[in-house]
């Protein structure tokens, strides 16, 4: 809707009449005899009203009072004031010029110095809203562009993970696990220990990044990968590998977000294999040198491959799968871990159950 008319305010209706004269050919002219009918005048056409004319002496309400209630309106900074009065005293004019009046002007007033201050106060106003509204519009495209990148790179994860899945024989449904279980650990640890290093705010992205834990596996061979029985020394040596190629690969593509979330995909696929005590590949590390992103991954990747069915391997109940995670026989985990692992036990048992059958 354009802004095509002028509210004018004065309790002396002879200055309202020559200030319409000023204005009629331009603009439509509405009356407000006080500070109180102007406030409604504003509320029935604030779509319409392009600039205030103002006076500041009047009676029941007015022109300090009446801005110090318009500039608490919703289009209290989308409407030009222009202060007109015979108080020129710096005193009165700082103060209306703190209420963000866009002008003052000063009585008596040539007519054609009035109409071209005001015009020019209009059509400032008019760029800015024409200006935030091209930026809200931008915004919104950007949002909507961001989102489409997120989508095509859930889809590039999901698919490179989905390579992985058909590969060593998966029922495709692991990465979902993992990502579930991921999400439980998460919001436990979040909860538990807020001093952690994650907030609520990055766990959708530590959920995405867990998808791409085992990555590297692609680089493993069909002999090694897909063995059925147990491993040589040197073939685990093969396989250990899989975190180093994976933290290759995803120097290689280029992941369509955010730096943060690409170091969350890194850190998980090298280091989730690392244990507490410095018994873990590739790197040894030890304690909370190990990123807690990829501690979280760690034991949900645990608990995933020893209550699943694989190549090598018969699924363990739930029940043995718990046991031999507390009794160390994977690995050491932190004792925050462990204990967010407890507390989670019966969400992540209600996963594998719903996944398994």
């Amino acid at each position: 809707m354009k802004r095509d008319t002028i509210l004018i305010v004065d309790d002396i209706e002879i200055n309202r009449l020559l200030l319409e004269e000023i204005f009629k050919d331009l603009y439509n002219v509405i009356h407000a005899s006080n500070g109180i009918e102007a406030l409604e005048a504003i509320k029935k056409d604030t779509n319409r009203i392009a600039a205030i004319m103002l006076d500041l002496e009047m009676p029941v309400m007015n022109g300090f009072e009446f801005l110090k209630k318009f500039i608490l309106m919703p289009d209290g900074e989308r409407i030009p004031v222009i202060v007109v009065t015979v108080d020129d005293t710096n005193s009165s004019q700082l103060k209306v010029l703190d209420y963000g009046v866009s002008d003052i002007i000063k009585k008596p007033y040539n007519p054609l110095i009035v109409q071209k201050r005001v015009k020019n106060a209009v059509n400032l106003f008019a760029y800015k809203e024409e200006l935030e509204h091209k930026v809200r519009i931008q915004g919104y495209e950007l949002e909507e562009k961001e989102r489409e990148l997120d989508r095509i790179n859930e889809s590039l994860i999901d698919a490179l993970s989905s390579i992985v899945e058909f590969r060593d024989l998966e029922t495709g449904e692991h990465v979902q696990r993992i990502k579930d279980y991921t999400r439980v650990l998460c919001y436990a640890m979040v909860e538990k220990y807020p001093n952690c290093g994650i907030d609520k705010e990055q766990i959708d992205y530590i959920v995405r990044a867990s998808a791409m834990h085992d990555i590297g596996k692609i680089a493993i061979p069909d002999a090694i990968l897909l063995k059925p029985g147990k491993l040589t020394p040197e073939e685990f040596d093969v396989i250990k590998t899989h975190t180093l190629k994976g933290g290759e690969i995803l120097d290689k593509v280029e992941l369509l977000n955010s730096e943060e979330y690409v170091n969350y995909c890194r850190n998980i696929c090298l280091y989730h294999h690392e244990k507490f005590d410095g018994r873990g590949y590739p790197r040894g590390l030890k304690g909370n040198e190990i990123p807690i992103e990829a501690q979280i991954v760690s034991i949900a990747d645990v608990f995933d491959a020893l209550v699943s069915k694989r190549v090598y391997k018969d699924a363990y109940s739930i029940e043995e799968t718990v046991d031999m995670i507390k009794r160390g026989e994977c690995g050491q985990f932190s004792d925050e871990i462990m204990d967010c692992f407890v507390s989670s036990l019966p969400v992540l048992k209600e996963i594998a159950l719903q996944s398994h059958g």
